[in-house]
C-alpha cells in the first residue's frame, strides 16, 4: 500500500504541463549525458595517434591508423545522427505529432468503414505509419553512414539498388512480425482484467523465445545466404572446441555477409541441445568472397602454387587479404562459447525479463491516469498503444538510462 500511496502522491501534483516538461527534461538530459561521454571517447580518438605499447606486438601502425579515423568518422556522424533525433523527437512532442497521427490513423480506418471501437484496428495504423515515418526519416542518415563513411573507409559492399531493396525487404518483413504481436498484447491488456500484466508479460517472454529460436532459420535466410561450413581442418577444430566444453554444437554455418560488408561476426544461436554455430564468409580468409576479387581489381592473376609471382602481387595479397586465419577464427569464437560456459546468456534473460516483468507491472499502475494522456494531447480518449508508448518510451526514460 506504501507504494501504492507514494505513486498517487506523485501523480497529484500539477499535472499536464508539469509532466510534460519533465519528459523533455530528462530526454534533453540523458542527450546531454551520452553526448559527454561520446565526447571524452571522441578525444581519445583524435589523440591517441599511435599504437598502445600493449598492442604493439600485434597491431601496425597502419591497421591502428585505419581503425582510429573510421571510429572519428563514426562518432562525428554518431554525434550529427542522435542531435537531429533529439530535435526530431522535441518537436514531434511540442507540435502534438502523436495526437495528429493517431487522428489520421482514425481517419483512414474510417475510409475502410471502421469506427472509433475498433481501437485495435486504429493502432496497427498507427503503427503502420509511425513505423514508416521514422523509415523515411531515417533514409537519408543510413545512406550517408552507408555510401559516405563505409565506403570510404571501404567496408561497403553494396549498390544502391541493393540497399533499397534490403531497406524495403526489411520493413515489410518487420511488419509481418509486428503488427499481429501488437495486436495480440493489446488484446491481451484488454481482456487481461486486474492481472493482464502478468499476462502480457508472459506473451513478451514467449514471443522473444520463439523469435530467438527462428531467427536464424527463417527470418535471416530472407535476406542472407547459410551454407553448411565445408568439411576441413576449420570445422574439425571448432567441433574439437565445442566439444571440450561441453557445448551441444549440431551445425556450423557459413552466412554470406560479403555481400553488404566487409565488416565480420560470429555468434551463435539454439536452445537446449540444438545449438548452431555462424560465421560471416568475411570472418574466413579460406572462404571470404572479397579475397577471390583481390587479384582481379588489381589487374594480376598469380599462378595458384605461387611460384613467379612477383613480390608486388604477394606484397599486395598479404596486405588486402580479408578475414581470419583459423586460429584467429577459434579465438573469436572462443569469446562467443565463452560466454555459454559462463551462463552469461541466460542470466541475461533472466535479468531483462525481470525488468520486462517489473515495467509491465508499472504499467499497470499507470495507465489508469488521465493526465499523462493530457500531457501528451489526449483529452477524450487513452488508448492503449499510446499508454504503451508514453510509459515505455518516455516515462521510463530515466530509469532506462540508470539501469
Amino acid at each position: 500500500m506504501g507504494m501504492w500511496a507514494s505513486l498517487d502522491a506523485m501523480w497529484e501534483m500539477p499535472a499536464e504541463k508539469r509532466i510534460f516538461g519533465a519528459v523533455l527534461l530528462f530526454s534533453w538530459t540523458v542527450y546531454l549525458w551520452e553526448t559527454f561521454l561520446a565526447q571524452r571517447q571522441r578525444r581519445i580518438y583524435k589523440t591517441t595517434t599511435r599504437v598502445p605499447p600493449e598492442l604493439g606486438q600485434i597491431m601496425d601502425s597502419e591497421t591502428f591508423e585505419k581503425s582510429r579515423l573510421y571510429q572519428l568518422d563514426k562518432s562525428t556522424f554518431s554525434f550529427w545522427s542522435g542531435l537531429y533525433s533529439e530535435i526530431e523527437g522535441t518537436l514531434i512532442l511540442l507540435f502534438g505529432g502523436i495526437p495528429y497521427l493517431w487522428r489520421l490513423s482514425g481517419r483512414f480506418c474510417g475510409f475502410a468503414g471502421f469506427g472509433p471501437e475498433y481501437e485495435i484496428t486504429q493502432s496497427l495504423v498507427f503503427l503502420l505509419l509511425a513505423t514508416l515515418f521514422s523509415a523515411l526519416t531515417g533514409l537519408p542518415w543510413s545512406l550517408y553512414n552507408t555510401f559516405v563513411i563505409e565506403e570510404k573507409h571501404g567496408f561497403n559492399q553494396q549498390t544502391l539498388g541493393f540497399f533499397m531493396k534490403d531497406a524495403v525487404k526489411k520493413f515489410i518483413v518487420t511488419q509481418c512480425i509486428l503488427l499481429p504481436v501488437s495486436s495480440l498484447l493489446l488484446y491481451i491488456i484488454k481482456i487481461g482484467g486486474d492481472y493482464f500484466f502478468i499476462y502480457a508479460w508472459l506473451f513478451t517472454l514467449v514471443v522473444s523465445l520463439v523469435l530467438v529460436t527462428i531467427y536464424a532459420d527463417y527470418i535471416a535466410p530472407l535476406f542472407d545466404k547459410f551454407t553448411p561450413l565445408p568439411e576441413g581442418k576449420l570445422k574439425q577444430e571448432i567441433e574439437v572446441m565445442a566439444k571440450s566444453i561441453d557445448f551441444p554444437l549440431t551445425k556450423v554455418y557459413v552466412v554470406e555477409g560479403s555481400k553488404r560488408s566487409s565488416h565480420s561476426n560470429a555468434y551463435f544461436y539454439g536452445f537446449f541441445k540444438n545449438k548452431r554455430i555462424v560465421l560471416f564468409d568475411t570472418l574466413l580468409e579460406e572462404y571470404s568472397v572479397l579475397n577471390k576479387d583481390i587479384l582481379e581489381e588489381s589487374g594480376m592473376e598469380p599462378r595458384k602454387d605461387g611460384e613467379g609471382d612477383s613480390e608486388e602481387i604477394k606484397a599486395k595479397v598479404k596486405n588486402k587479404k580479408q578475414g581470419c586465419k583459423n586460429e584467429e577464427v577459434l579465438a573469436v569464437l572462443g569469446h562467443e562459447l565463452g560466454h555459454w560456459k559462463l551462463g552469461h546468456t541466460v542470466k541475461n534473460i533472466i535479468i531483462s525479463q525481470m525488468n520486462s516483468f517489473l515495467c509491465f507491472f508499472l504499467f499497470a499502475v499507470l495507465i489508469g491516469r488521465k493526465e499523462l494522456f493530457a500531457a501528451f494531447g489526449f483529452y477524450t480518449s487513452q488508448p492503449t498503444l499510446i499508454g504503451l508508448l508514453i510509459i515505455f518510451q518516455f516515462i521510463f526514460s530515466p530509469y532506462n538510462e540508470i539501469l
